[in-house]
């Protein structure tokens, strides 16, 4: 029988090699660390921000001096999520810049306590600037959590890291990570989400750099994408399609923003019962909420649900009540590419997913994914893929 670190290695891998994706939950407290475990959760991460997160706090509150990150997390960790999760393997979220820390020592407490493994946050690849600078200089640096990470693998602890470029990349694989995660930055959407944010587009760019740098090495660590502009399943799926992520791995998206939304809406439920206004919840519920309404969200989830019929986005427009120039201008930002692009690649991964797993005629599979004319839709596949949908099938 193997070490707990291998037996972990062999079931994510397993579930990859079934094309089944890697979902990690960092959670802040227990009853969401419990409850991300019965949704099918493949890891639980304790992140100093997710307790923050509790407090209503951004996550960005795991970066001040509001509290000792090791102790914080060793404390709840232990006694809120180790108790809750069965076996589903609990990551340590270690501050590895500690100047107070024994690492070596730290590790075998982590290791006895129950945790499965670590990973690195707070990490400094999140700040920049002259803070950075001046961290560096007293000797804080990314390269001490790299040296948590090789310790924690000699110790054959599970690792996983947080990095931000390629470099960082290479060297947390040369450590021995088991998980390279690439961080895309502090998570956007819901009531506290960051409203500066990467494109969609941009993200899965930098996760591309990131991974080609894992496929080079081969090591074959196990590749996530987290945080950024990702922070929905339609998100995720574009990350699946424009990158060779393996999974996903978020903390606001499973526990802060469905909370905020669970909770205002619930709460305004219980205040309308037996009044008159209740009838017209849908109908105000645009202008009573607090922020606007998320227009990109809509039409990414309109295509989601209806790629296979033809879209008009100045139809999409006029049903939200909006010009189709601001509309179009607001994808673009937050998406990185445009409407018609956007629509065309996820059109041809849907084809792409349909080919691997049917031996349908090609024809009947571009119907089938908006494409009546196959001379487009062969056009447009080549495109996007670098092949001809009959390429692409002998390939395979």
């Amino acid at each position: 029988m193997g070490t707990q670190r291998q037996l972990i290695l062999d079931r994510l891998r397993g579930q990859i090699r079934a094309e089944e994706h890697i979902i990690g939950v960092a959670a802040g407290a227990g009853i969401s660390a419990k409850y991300a475990v019965k949704g099918g959760a493949d890891l639980i991460l304790v992140l100093n921000s997710g307790r923050f997160r509790q407090m209503g706090l951004g996550s960005i509150a795991g970066y001040l001096p509001f509290a000792n990150n090791n102790d914080m997390v060793m404390d709840f960790g232990s006694r809120e999520i180790l108790s809750v999760v069965g076996d589903t393997p609990v990551i340590f979220g270690l501050c590895g810049t500690d100047p107070g820390l024994e690492l070596p020592v730290y590790l075998h407490r982590i290791h006895s306590t129950g945790f499965a493994g670590i990973i690195n946050y707070p990490t400094l690849g999140l700040i920049g600037g002259q803070f950075r600078e001046a961290l560096e200089e007293e000797g804080m640096s990314y390269l001490q959590e790299v040296e948590a990470v090789r310790l924690a693998h000699e110790l054959d602890l599970f690792t996983m890291a947080f990095v931000f470029n390629a470099e960082q990349a290479g060297l947390m694989l040369e450590a021995g990570a088991d998980v390279i995660c690439a961080h895309l930055g502090v998570t956007a959407g819901g009531l506290m989400g960051t409203k500066k944010v990467l494109s969609l587009e941009k993200g899965a760019e930098i996760a591309r750099h990131i991974f080609a740098v894992c496929d080079a090495s081969g090591k074959q660590p196990i590749k996530l994408v987290y945080g950024g502009p990702v922070h929905s399943p339609i998100d995720v799926q574009y990350m699946y399609d424009n990158t060779s992520a393996m999974g996903y791995v978020g903390g606001s998206s499973f526990e802060r923003i469905p909370t905020e939304e669970a909770i205002v809406e619930t709460t305004y439920r219980f205040k309308l019962t037996g009044q008159l206004k209740q009838d017209k919840l849908l109908m105000d519920k645009l202008a009573l909420a607090d922020e606007p309404y998320d227009y990109v969200a809509f039409v990414k989830e309109y295509i989601a649900e209806n790629y296979m019929n033809n879209i008009s986005l100045t139809e999409l427009a006029e049903r939200i009540h909006v010009s189709r120039t601001h509309l179009s201008a607001l994808f673009n930002k937050e998406v990185g590419c445009s409407f018609p692009e956007y629509i065309a690649k996820y059109r041809i991964h849907k084809a792409q997913d349909v080919i691997k797993h049917t031996r349908l005629p090609l024809a009947r599979i571009a119907e089938m994914v908006g494409y009546p004319d196959y001379v487009h839709f062969s056009k447009t596949f080549k495109k996007y893929t670098g092949m001809t949908p009959q390429s692409f099938r002998r390939q395979l």
